[in-house]
């Protein structure tokens, strides 16, 4: 079969479009945006029959509702109670898709209405879209919805692999959804795709003996995940606003336009290069650079309901930046600061900088911030280091006053973090370019010298 997997390596999910064998495609669990599957669609020459939706997401924003609008037939559970139209699947329902059947199969767990879906040819089952039930050395985080689903959740999903998937053929190729990088996996998931065999073999979810194992195992490797997350279900739920694949230009605001908005409550994300950010920014902008993780960390520390204005440099994609918020549920921005940070200097207003230094340039005298994700801090920090995720850096940044040395593994992260710091009246902050290996050995290094 013919299946192209659309990756959104920031989320860390896979979409994929399957050729049926008749000119027409079917795509799961799409991301809002909508042209990579309406491209990958027209190079095969195929049209798009159905989308399918294996359960509602938590971390980004389906585009069926955009792909419908294309023509396709909306597939998805019955248990999500869609206020939209759709067809409506439970366990063992059938689509036939000329020559190809499409079954699904009640898989909950990682949600309480989550289907697996299983492509027959014939007699034979050919390939498995396992969502979040089951992936590559792991499987779905049971614990976004409720505290109090959490555990049930946890046993409904040991039940779902063991009674449901694991009686599948060894050399069925699983299909997921969340993959490597994503903040909806458990365990330490690296390829994208496997088989039934491979995760009976290998997947260190599955080596117990009993269904408290799974449970205690699985609530052993989940981490924090970012708060925008408990807005989607709802969101999906009650359908998102239908684009149409084409976003309008963002409007030019002079910077008496962005005065007004900061004082009206709005945020300034400024997405240039953190080099860029450092060297002048407009005051209480928050930085998070342009990349495949932009929407992410949008999501987490960001209100949605807030007017949000951008600062971006010449060459940068607009577009492809306005699509990663509207995936993590963010409408069209109000507009970009016209001529950037030139244009704000030029009227007058000052502009504020932080310090941006490599990995020798700490002083170990200072509060070290370290705000990697816990997972990272356990594989190795500096001694010295205070430990705060980027997530909860807004909660609690009065914990700090001054002089604060801020670092992550590249300075992406850090620099968000400073913004944030900034922001809430934190001064001399400075940023540091490199991981904790590369200070601790720059700290040896200068400590030899004296």
């Amino acid at each position: 079969m013919n299946i192209v997997p659309i990756i959104d390596a920031g989320l860390g999910n896979s979409s994929y479009v399957v050729d049926l064998g008749d000119g027409s495609a079917l795509v799961v669990d799409p991301e809002r945006e909508p042209t990579p599957y309406l491209k990958t669609a027209s190079d095969l020459g195929l049209r798009l029959r159905f989308t399918v939706e294996t359960h509602l997401h938590a971390d980004f924003v389906s585009g069926s509702r955009e792909l419908v609008a294309e023509g396709a037939t909306l597939v998805a559970p019955a248990g999500s109670n869609l206020s939209f139209e759709h067809r409506r699947l439970g366990d063992g329902d059938e689509i036939d898709l000329g020559g190809l059947t499409m079954r699904a199969i009640a898989t909950p767990g990682h949600t309480p209405e989550h289907l697996s879906y299983l492509l027959i040819d014939g007699a034979d089952p050919v390939a498995l879209f396992s969502g979040g039930t089951l992936m590559a050395g792991g499987v779905a985080r049971t614990d976004l919805l409720t505290p109090e689903l959490s555990e049930p959740l946890a046993r409904a999903a040991y039940r779902s692999i063991r009674d449901r998937l694991l009686v599948l053929p060894d050399d069925l190729v699983v299909y997921p959804t969340h993959g490597a990088g994503s903040f909806c996996s458990a365990g330490p998931t690296d390829d994208r795709t496997t088989t039934i065999g491979r995760e009976r073999r290998t997947n260190p979810l599955l080596a117990v003996a009993t269904e408290d194992e799974f449970v205690e195992t699985l609530f052993a490797g989940l981490g924090s995940y970012p708060t925008y997350f408990g807005r989607m279900r709802h969101l999906n739920q009650a359908g998102p606003t239908v684009h149409g694949g084409a976003l309008p230009q963002l409007a030019g605001l002079t910077p008496a336009d962005v005065v007004e908005l900061q004082d009206s409550g709005g945020l300034v994300v400024d997405v240039r290069p953190i080099d860029r950010f450092a060297a002048g920014h407009v005051p209480n902008s928050l930085s998070i650079e342009m990349r495949d993780q932009f929407g992410t960390w949008l999501g987490w520390i960001a209100d949605p309901d807030h007017p949000i204005a951008l600062v971006v440099d010449e060459g940068q994609d607009v577009s492809a930046l306005v699509w990663q918020m509207l995936n993590v549920g963010f409408e069209i921005p109000v507009g970009r600061l016209a001529g950037g940070v030139s244009a704000w200097r030029a009227a007058g207003h000052a502009v504020a900088t932080t310090a941006l230094v490599g990995p020798g340039g700490f002083d170990p005298a200072a509060t070290i911030l370290d705000v990697r994700q816990l997972s990272e801090w356990a594989d190795g920090h500096l001694a010295q280091a205070t430990h705060l995720e980027l997530g909860d850096i807004p909660a609690q940044a009065d914990r700090f006053e001054r002089n604060v040395q801020v670092h992550c593994g590249h300075g992406q992260r850090a620099m968000t973090a400073a913004s944030l710091l900034e922001r809430a009246g934190v001064e001399e902050i400075t940023v540091s370019t490199g991981g904790p290996d590369e200070i601790a050995t720059a700290l040896v290094e200068a400590a030899r010298s004296r």
